[in-house]
């Protein structure tokens, strides 16, 4: 295949889509991972939590409506059969974020009474949001199959996403936050991470034995070798992990971003080994990225658009972490 628009052009937004769909995981994960844990706080370290993602959780969203609108522009195709397939978990999704969202505010604003319900639906709806997402997962992972077998997978894969989600809201918390609610969010870690090795595991069984054309790509030589250094880089990163987080918190707080920087590293890694399990199909052995793209001239002014939104976000997104930077303690959230 010549290196021309036609083969360049899908590929690029192919690799746009998946580096906003990275970056969406690892950022609107940990609050939707402190939405979940808020569960297991008091009150008081509600208040501190919420005060941990509020100056960001609007910047990490957008990373969200960037991935679908490129799925959408790009690849309008795959973007029916995908989000036709899983209609019924998007639906969800979008009424855990909107709920997410109004519980997010009202609870600023009510009574110490009414704050309450509000923390149990800023919960409820962080739930819904990070088990959908999961539910999705499961479902694509196996092809789009809605057979009853898997979306039972789908439901466990479900499960254990929300988890790896408190894992990494659990290590933003360590670096965001002090005392006892820093010492929770240790144990809250120690937990998450169990579960998150486990979903890791599953999606790895299933994903060789969805496809047979994947089953090769993992199991034949040489390709075995280049999909080798991946499940050992994850497994090293996660006993790390799981040794460091036993040692904290520290007395001089040093080492605190590290668990954070851990997860993103893992959700990274099991990214790649996705991306190089499906390439080049978006639709699991149905649809190639060039199969489903627009017209390479609509791409070429979509691009050009991409060109000037896409560091506008990634520059919004960097400086509202370097702003509101320091313990959770130290913002003023109203």
């Amino acid at each position: 295949m010549e290196l021309d628009g036609d083969f360049l052009l899908p590929l690029i937004f192919a690799g746009l889509m998946g580096v906003s769909i990275l970056i969406y995981v690892i950022l609107d994960g940990f609050d939707l991972g402190i939405g979940i844990l808020s569960l297991f706080a008091d009150d008081a370290e509600k208040d501190t939590m919420v005060a941990a993602i509020g100056p960001f959780w609007d910047a990490n969203e957008t990373w969200l409506v960037l991935s679908i609108g490129l799925l959408l522009v790009a690849f309008p195709i795959a973007h029916g059969i995908i989000l036709t397939a899983l209609y019924l978990p998007v639906f969800v999704l979008l009424v855990g974020l909107i709920l997410r969202g109004i519980a997010f505010d009202f609870r600023s604003k009510v009574s110490a009474k009414s704050k309450k319900v509000w923390n149990r639906l800023f919960f409820v709806g962080s739930l819904m949001a990070a088990l959908s997402q999961g539910y999705m997962l499961g479902i694509y992972v196996l092809g789009l199959d809605l057979a009853i077998a898997s979306m039972a997978f789908a439901a466990l894969v479900a499960l254990c996403l929300a988890a790896s989600y408190g894992a990494v809201g659990a290590a933003w918390l360590i670096y965001k936050t002090e005392g006892k609610l820093q010492e929770k969010a240790v144990s809250w870690m120690r937990a998450c991470l169990a579960l998150t090795a486990l979903g890791m595991v599953l999606i790895s069984l299933a994903t060789p034995f969805a496809s047979g054309r994947i089953f090769d790509k993992w199991f034949t030589m040489p390709e075995i070798f280049y999909l080798m250094p991946l499940p050992i880089v994850t497994a090293a990163v996660f006993v790390g992990l799981w040794l460091l987080v036993a040692r904290l918190p520290r007395a001089d707080d040093r080492f605190a971003l590290v668990p954070f920087l851990g997860m993103g590293v893992i959700f990274s890694l099991g990214f790649a080994g996705l991306a190089y399990s499906f390439y080049p199909y978006v639709v699991p052995d149905r649809l190639t990225i060039y199969d489903a793209s627009s017209a390479p001239e609509s791409l070429l002014i979509i691009l050009a658009g991409t060109v000037f939104v896409l560091p506008a976000i990634g520059g919004y997104t960097i400086l509202a972490y370097r702003i509101f930077g320091g313990k959770a303690t130290e913002l003023k959230y109203d």
